[in-house]
């Protein structure tokens, strides 16, 4: 790269020429938006770190206190769900040269809380956390300091900085939708403790209201059942569900809990989905491989890492992108509720 007559830094043209593209294709790069290839977004985005590329001389300033660490918070490592989201985001972070430290919480607010205090003595250059409902004093605490900051997995209208997910009140409401086209007027929700997941209450709140729109639904039947992750808490939970009840369709928080409770409902002699329907949520591998497919709903899990953390990459460079990214979800319909 030629010398440059002044000691602002590198501009935009700079990264542009570096990389052998244009500087509109520099600047998508730097922004994440589509029109880039993968190799060329992440050669232009190391090239940016290299020469210390930022838009203006008060980022720039910012930008050379933050290490290359990117701090990524999960409730846990053993949910399919947040490691198919880690795995879009890491190979994106890794290309672009950044280390991460990944933690859990175990879906407790002062766990993320401790952590991420414990973490900005490291100034890193980003957080990744998961949802959108923190501890007051992170939230306040991200946006006075200016780390960019990723929310995922759950959407909000006022993100820390940046936040790309599913709407899972939508995506509740999207089941319920479907299965009172069906006929279906007895509804029940399987779902974990209350207050432990918000993204689970959101699809059952979304679930309960579809419903409770039409005039002869009965109200929402309700067990919590603890691990959402766990094949027993789905047997156990609709097994409890049954001995007071007679659903005629049952949502779970998850495709494991949905297949204990298929267990549950073969087990106490009903015919699934001739008397109950039964339905997951997240579309995982296992739903593949049972002898009932088992119906459910796909979630863009890879595709809101990746998307993440191009956005990301994007606000650690100081470069505008939209502040929430709402995907779409997908109901598959298998074969354990009624037929169109």
């Amino acid at each position: 790269m030629r010398k440059r007559q002044s000691d602002s830094g590198p501009v935009l043209k700079d990264i542009a020429v570096a990389a052998g593209v244009s500087i509109m294709t520099a600047s998508r790069a730097l922004r994440g938006v589509e029109g880039v290839s993968e190799a060329k977004r992440h050669e232009i985005l190391r090239i940016a770190r290299r020469l210390k590329y930022t838009p203006n001389s008060s980022a720039r300033s910012l930008v050379t206190m933050n290490s290359d660490l990117l701090g990524i918070s999960v409730p846990n490592l053993f949910n399919d769900v947040f490691a198919e989201m880690l795995a879009g985001m890491r190979r994106t972070f890794d290309m672009a040269g950044f280390s991460s430290v990944v933690d859990t919480t175990e879906y407790s607010l002062e766990v993320e809380l401790a952590w991420a205090e414990r973490l900005l003595s490291w100034r890193p250059a980003g957080f990744i956390l998961t949802g959108t409902k923190h501890h007051p004093k992170l939230s306040q605490t991200l946006r006075r300091s200016e780390i960019p900051t990723l929310q995922m997995w759950d959407v909000t209208d006022d993100p820390i900085d940046v936040c790309v997910g599913i709407d899972h009140v939508a995506a509740g409401r999207l089941v319920a939708e479907r299965c009172i086209a069906l006929g279906y007027r007895r509804p029940g929700f399987v779902g974990v403790s209350e207050g432990r997941d918000p993204r689970a209450e959101g699809r059952m709140a979304g679930f309960q209201a579809a419903f409770a729109e039409v005039s002869d639904a009965a109200p929402l039947c309700l067990t919590r059942s603890g691990d959402p992750n766990s094949f027993v808490a789905g047997r156990d939970g609709t097994a409890e569900m049954l001995a007071c009840h007679q659903p005629d369709v049952l949502f779970y928080v998850t495709d494991h809990q949905a297949f204990g409770g298929l267990s549950a409902c073969v087990a106490a002699g009903l015919s699934v989905p001739d008397d109950i329907g039964v339905i997951g949520f997240n579309a995982l591998d296992l739903t593949t491989v049972l002898p009932t497919p088992l119906t459910t709903v796909r979630t863009p899990r890879k595709l809101i890492g990746t998307t993440g953390a191009r956005h990301l990459l994007a606000r650690i460079n100081r470069i505008d992108v939209p502040r929430l990214v709402t995907l779409p979800v997908e109901f598959v319909p298998g074969a354990t509720i009624r037929a169109q």
